[in-house]
């Protein structure tokens, strides 16, 4: 199967109906951002994340951008923004202390913003410098401007991320996915 053809299937997943089979989140997920039209990712790589990026990489009608800093994709979003794309930003929590400051950008000049974000610092942790920024993430987006949901189960991801594309791209808005660590299931070194 190519390339083209693994996304369009991946875009199809999002629409089925999972009740009888575990849910493939990050392949529901791609098809349901493929659906709402995003044709730019941008990430620092992260193991949350890892399916997700794959799966983008691999889409040839999507630009992935690969980063050294979280505040550079808010740039990257602006720009795409400008360009007439619709991207998505993902980043592990810890990576939004990064970006606080350019996240101003995206308050104030009102553009569209969709992040996904993979909690560290919380449920089963076991490294200890994770848990300040964990508890720091979501008054620290919200202080900032940005509208904050929480994803606790696949269920509640895939529900939440139509809404949040709508309220990105149609509404103007500054929005975090938050991808709870629960849900993503404990780092294993």
């Amino acid at each position: 199967m190519g390339r083209g053809a693994r996304a369009r299937k991946a875009r199809g997943s999002a629409r089925k109906t999972l009740a009888s089979e575990p849910l493939d989140w990050p392949q529901a997920l791609y098809g349901a951002l493929r659906s709402a039209d995003v044709r730019q990712m941008a990430f620092v790589p992260d193991a949350g994340h890892s399916k997700l990026i794959e799966l983008f990489t691999a889409d040839p009608e999507v630009i992935s951008n690969v980063l050294t800093t979280e505040e550079e994709g808010v740039a990257i979003a602006a720009g795409a923004w400008l360009g007439g794309m619709r991207s998505v930003l993902l980043m592990q929590s810890s990576g939004v202390g990064n970006c606080i400051n350019m996240l101003s950008l995206a308050t104030i000049s009102r553009f569209p913003l969709l992040m996904l974000v993979t909690m560290r610092g919380e449920w089963a942790e076991f490294n200890p410098w994770q848990v300040p920024m964990g508890r720091a993430t979501e008054p620290a987006l919200a202080a900032i401007g940005v509208r904050t949901l929480r994803a606790e189960t696949a269920q509640d991801l895939l529900d939440m991320v139509g809404s949040a594309a709508t309220m990105a791209y149609e509404a103007d808005q500054q929005v975090a996915v938050l991808i709870s660590q629960r849900m993503l299931g404990r780092k294993k070194w």
